[in-house]
């Protein structure tokens, strides 16, 4: 029988939302020079940005202070990859909930092809032992950002649980109604309705079968600026139309933060928020989570996926390997011009820690799908810097009470 770790809450929470000039606000005016044209002009690059400050008390009890810069849960930005990672969490809880003897992360799975496009997968080579496992499509989904892992993760919790379970934690400006590309990229709205059956086998046996899901997505959130843009590109042809995102997924800012702060911290996240997980999934989470793709051994990546892949503060414009002392737990996002990442970060050595999450659009001529986005020249030189300004403002700033941080050191 498997054991579900449900923490009691007995900690002390506070959080605080500035919006009068609060830190964040004050130090990207501060450093205007350093951060460059997106601090000058944030509407023109859709620019939403999330700093929180974290402080403990003697008891290492947590304290946060939420401060916001241009932020609106109503102003539509695609959010690429980072809906990776809720998929990857409730396929967790999932499993939990299922409770099934010897069933797990790691158990052998097979997925069928029930229609077109669905297609069948009957093992990784990747993995050690040649077997796909949602463990296994875990991991390259934080590690390297994998499309079809996390597709997989998708298919096997179905649209319509996938979105009643974020909607019954209470995240309601968020909806994963796709697939993502390139394997996502035959699939219309109907087809993503559409979810494979799965076969999870244990030793001679099979453990669990899932049939195939059909979901009837309902009550999308009221978003606005769903049309983007002057143009897009269709077929090789220049549309000149906005590019409707209304069947888009959606991952308002404050959803993404909150979803990784329950993971990050569920002994200080509401109940009816938490991720049913045990100590193990929090573990295999935050190694992951964190773990740099040199550090992996199966698979095993090449010099191409450098440090900073899927980091994009404070060192994403950079491919020098990242100090073994710093650690970030995040999941980033890159498509459409777009450029997302939520993250909470991590120093061992000057023992600070902080949650950054931002937004930004790099998509200079309003054409979609032409592949002319400004990610290099602007979008990540952007986002690395300031996770440096935050970074540094961290390092200075006083607190009562240093914390433990002990629970995030990993062996990988």
């Amino acid at each position: 029988m498997k054991k579900t770790l449900f923490l009691l809450p007995f900690f002390f929470i506070s959080c605080h939302s500035n919006e009068d000039m609060n830190i964040l606000q004050q130090l990207i005016s501060e450093n205007k020079n350093t951060l460059g044209t997106p601090a000058e002009h944030p509407e023109k690059f859709e620019l939403q940005i999330i700093y929180t400050q974290i402080n403990r008390d003697e008891n290492n009890h947590l304290n946060f202070t939420s401060n916001h810069f241009n932020v609106n849960k109503n102003n539509y930005f695609y959010p690429a990859s980072t809906i990776k990672m809720p998929n990857a969490f409730l396929a967790l809880e999932k499993l939990n909930r299922l409770n099934i003897n010897n069933l797990d992360k790691h158990s052998e799975l097979h997925i069928d092809s029930i229609r077109p496009p669905q297609t069948a997968l009957q093992g990784d080579s990747t993995s050690q032992n040649g077997t796909a496992s949602i463990a296994h499509f875990i991991k390259k989904t934080f590690v390297v950002s994998d499309n079809d892992a996390s597709n997989r993760l998708y298919e096997f919790l179905g649209q319509e649980y996938l979105n009643e379970e974020l909607a019954k934690k209470g995240f309601n400006h968020t909806k994963i109604i796709h697939r993502l590309g390139p394997s996502g990229f035959p699939f219309g709205v109907e087809e993503n309705r559409y979810t494979n059956s799965f076969t999870f086998f244990g030793i001679d046996t099979i453990l669990y079968r899932q049939e195939e899901a059909h979901g009837k997505l309902q009550n999308l959130p009221v978003i606005e600026l769903l049309q983007k843009g002057k143009g897009y590109m269709s077929d090789g042809k220049l549309v000149n139309e906005p590019k409707d995102f209304s069947m888009k997924n959606r991952f308002a800012l404050e959803d993404m933060e909150g979803v990784l702060r329950a993971v990050i911290f569920p002994e200080a996240t509401a109940k009816h928020q938490r991720f049913e997980l045990t100590e193990d999934d929090y573990q295999f989470l935050y190694k992951v989570m964190s773990m740099r793709p040199r550090e992996s051994q199966y698979p095993k990546y090449t010099e191409v996926e450098y440090d900073s892949y899927v980091k994009f503060f404070i060192y994403g414009d950079k491919k020098e390997p990242i100090p073994d002392h710093i650690r970030i737990f995040n999941k980033v996002g890159w498509a459409y011009g777009y450029l997302t990442d939520v993250s909470y970060i991590v120093d061992f050595e000057k023992n600070i820690e902080f949650f950054l999450t931002a937004t930004i659009k790099v998509n200079e001529n309003e054409i979609y799908n032409d592949d002319n986005y400004q990610y290099e020249s602007i979008g990540l030189p952007f986002l690395s810097n300031l996770g440096k300004v935050i970074y540094d403002y961290e390092i200075q700033r006083e607190r009562k009470y240093q914390p433990d941080l002990s629970k995030f050191k990993i062996v990988y």
